[in-house]
C-alpha cells in the first residue's frame, strides 16, 4: 500500500527532552538517529519538512529564572541550546544521506545559517529538512510558539506536536489512569480548557491562521511518518 500524507508542508516541534531518550541529560545518539531515520522517510514521501526543537535536554529559560538568573537573560541560553540540538540533528541527517540545514534566530553565522523566511523556503523546495533553532529569537516566547510562528510564515498545511504521550488527554494520563483521550478538538476548545499540551500562544497563532496541530507520540520508530500518514493514534486540533 502507498503511503499518502495528509499534509505537504509541516512543522515538526520536538522537544529537547525526546532527545535524551533513557537518558536523564543531553543527547541520547540511538534516539538520534531513529529521529533522523524517521524524518528522512518523511522527507522521501515528497513532504517539505520544517523542525522545532527545544532545548530542555540542557537548560530551559524557567529552570534558570528558578536558580536566580533574571527571565530575559535564562531564556537567551535556552536558546542557544536549542541551536546544539539542530545541529545534532541535522549531523545525523547528512548521515544517512537526508539534506539538512539549520536556520538560527540567533545570529551565529561562523556556525549556522541566520533565518530569514526566504532561505527557510528556499531549502524546503529543495527537498532539504530545515532545522530551525533560537525560537522566535526573543526571550518569554516558547518554542511551541515558535513552531507556530514558523508555521504560519512558512505557509505550512500543520504543526506536528510531538510529545511522550499519543495525543491530549482530559488529564496527564500518566498520573491519571480516567484521563480520556480526545480524537479531535478546535483550538478554541483546547484553549478553553486550558490543555497545556500547547501555551495558549502556540494555540491561538495556528487558531487565527487556519492551521492544523496534531499531536502525537515520538516514543516509538517511525512515529512522525504515521502521524503525517493518518496511520497512529494522535489528537487533530482544527480550525
Amino acid at each position: 500500500m502507498t503511503l499518502r500524507p495528509l499534509f505537504n508542508r509541516v512543522v515538526v516541534k520536538l522537544s529537547g527532552e525526546a532527545l535524551m531518550g533513557s537518558d536523564p541529560f543531553g543527547l541520547n545518539a540511538d534516539t538520534i538517529q531513529r529521529m533522523a531515520a524517521d524524518l528522512k522517510a518523511t522527507a522521501e514521501l515528497g513532504v517539505q519538512v520544517a523542525v522545532v526543537v527545544g532545548g530542555g535536554n540542557f537548560f530551559r529559560g524557567l529552570q534558570g529564572a528558578d536558580k536566580g538568573i533574571e527571565r530575559a537573560r535564562a531564556d537567551s541560553i535556552g536558546m542557544l541550546a536549542t541551536v546544539m540540538n539542530a545541529l545534532a540533528m541535522e549531523g545525523a541527517l547528512e548521515q544517512i544521506g537526508q539534506p539538512a540545514r539549520v536556520l538560527s534566530a540567533v545570529a551565529m553565522p561562523s556556525l549556522c545559517q541566520p533565518y530569514s523566511r526566504q532561505a527557510a523556503l528556499a531549502h524546503l523546495v529543495k527537498n532539504r529538512v530545515i532545522m530551525l533553532a533560537g525560537g522566535t529569537g526573543n526571550p518569554f516566547f516558547t518554542t511551541d510558539t515558535g513552531a507556530a510562528l514558523r508555521a504560519c510564515e512558512l505557509s505550512c498545511d500543520a504543526v506536528m506536536k510531538a510529545t511522550q504521550v499519543d495525543g491530549i488527554y482530559t488529564a496527564d494520563p500518566k498520573k491519571n489512569p480516567d484521563a480520556r483521550r480526545y480524537d479531535r478538538l478546535t483550538h478554541g476548545e483546547a484553549i478553553a480548557r486550558n490543555l497545556q499540551v500547547m501555551d495558549t500562544a502556540a494555540f491561538a497563532l495556528c487558531r487565527d491562521n487556519g492551521i492544523p496541530i496534531v499531536v502525537f507520540s515520538v516514543n516509538e520508530p517511525g512515529a512522525i511518518l504515521e502521524a503525517l500518514t493518518g496511520q497512529g493514534r494522535a489528537t487533530f486540533v482544527v480550525p
